[in-house]
This record gives C-alpha cells, structure tokens and sequence, in this order.
C-alpha cells in the first residue's frame, strides 16, 4: 500500500496515538459509535483547514497515495478521519495500520487506491459505507424529500482538476459519474426543516450538505454536535477558522446560499 509522507508518516503516527490514548482514557469504546465520532472531533478544535489535502501527491510516483494526515483538514477528510477512528476504537483495532486500513477502505471504491476509485461525491462515500454496514443514511426516515441529484461537475470542470490532464482518467470519472446518475437517488431534508428534527438527530451524525449548483450532489461536510442544553450545532473544518463548532446547524445551513438542506448519514456500532 501506497503511503503518502505528507507530513511523515511517523508524524501522523504519533497524532493518532494520542488520540488513542485519549479514547482509552476517557471509555470511548463503551460510548455509541456517533457519540465516539463526535469526541474524537473536539479534540482537533482548532486544526486549520487543508486546501485539497489528498491531491499533494499528483507530481509524485503513483500520483495517487494514501495520505492519512491529523494534521488539518478539509470538511470531507475531517469526517473520515473521524469516522475511520472511531471504527478503530469501537472495534477494538488500534493499531496505526488499523486506521490507515480504515480510511483506506471509506475513500476508495471497492477499498482500491486510484484517482478515479475515490469517492469524490459524497453521496458515494454514504451509499459505499451504508453497504458495508459503517453508515445508514437517515435522510429518509427523517422526512427528507427527493433530492433532483446530478453528477456532472468534475467531468464539466475538467480544468479544475490537474489529475483529469489524462485522457483515460478523464473518461473514466465521466464514466463514473454516468453510473452515478443511474443508481443513486438521495434525498434532503430542506433547510427550513431541519430544526424540526434536532431531537431525532444524534451526535457524530455525519451531515452533507446539499446544494442547487449544477452537477453538484452536496457543497459542505460536518458532523452534528450536540452541545450542552440540547443544543444542535455542526462540528466541522471550516474554511474560516478550520475545525470549529456552528452552534446552530440550521442557522449555519441557512447562512450559505448554494445550500439548500441536509442529508444525515449515521455512524453504526
């Protein structure tokens, strides 16, 4: 397997051995998966945010690499490394290798390492771990309605994007991104709606969300934070202000106007 020293990788060993030394100190493991996910998360207050943290390898041979970095994020990285953590605690495999072999299988198809078997749509990355039993996309049981999802973007920004510079992983993302437009159907809950079911909403769930930009399934990742007096906020790496916590995740949804609403995937034990 392909490892990325971005920082050393016996950096982010020792990053993820605190954390580990933190989850045992505090019983995680006895805690509901989401609840794990959501403490993990507060540890990393404050961690800045990454521009493209998994593309620092596109010049390098393979140009696609594991990068297991805790030391910032982008949104979609922060939950899964949340969520690959909180696997290796609940389970009870804590080991570095553990994780890597965690994260590896959340963000990639088929747990295969290559560009184009990334989940680059993070509806993808739910449905994937909703088959394997490390998700359950909630949106539904919730209320959400039907959300009109295409998946266009990548293959309509080629530029965007300096790995899609390859004619054959250019086709095969287009590729990807026909199927998606086959098999997925998601759906929201509307932003006006989403305090309604604050109460139904726990904490660690994973939250996406969804936008009206065309060709986009969701914009913005995070996790719900349930604060003290039953206060529902958004744990999430932000671009202004890294890892922070929104206190309001409705009023956060509402602030921003390509976001129309949520979808909730919940962490399974």
């Amino acid at each position: 397997m392909d490892v990325a020293e971005i920082p050393s990788d016996s950096t982010t060993r020792g990053r993820f051995d605190a954390m580990m030394n933190y989850a045992r100190q505090s019983n995680l493991a006895e805690r509901p998966t989401g609840e794990i996910v959501q403490a993990l998360g507060t540890q990393l207050l404050g961690r800045p945010y990454l521009i493209k943290p998994l593309d620092q390898t596109v010049d390098q041979t393979p140009a696609e690499q594991l990068v297991c970095r805790l030391d910032g994020f982008d949104c979609f990285t922060f939950d899964e490394a949340m969520l690959a953590m909180a696997r290796a605690v609940k389970s009870g495999n804590r080991s570095y290798d553990d994780y890597k072999r965690f994260t590896r299988q959340l963000r990639y198809r088929d747990g295969e390492i290559g560009y184009c078997n990334r989940m680059h749509y993070y509806t993808e990355f739910i449905k994937q771990a909703e088959e394997r039993g490390v998700l359950r996309n909630v949106t539904q049981d919730l209320g959400g309605k039907r959300l009109n999802t295409t998946y266009a973007f990548m293959g309509e920004n080629r530029s965007e994007y300096p790995q899609l510079k390859s004619d054959s992983l250019y086709q095969c993302i287009q590729n990807v991104e026909e199927r998606l437009n086959r098999i997925m159907t998601n759906y929201y809950i509307p932003q006006d709606s989403i305090r309604a079911v604050y109460d139904r909403l726990k904490a660690g769930d994973l939250i996406a969300t969804a936008t009206d930009i065309e060709g986009l399934d969701v914009t913005h990742t995070g996790l719900v934070y349930k604060g003290e007096s039953d206060t529902t906020g958004l744990l999430h790496a932000s671009t202004s202000g890294g890892v922070k916590i929104s206190p309001d995740l409705q009023e956060y949804v509402k602030s921003i106007d390509s976001q129309i609403g949520v979808i909730v995937a919940r962490p399974q034990n």
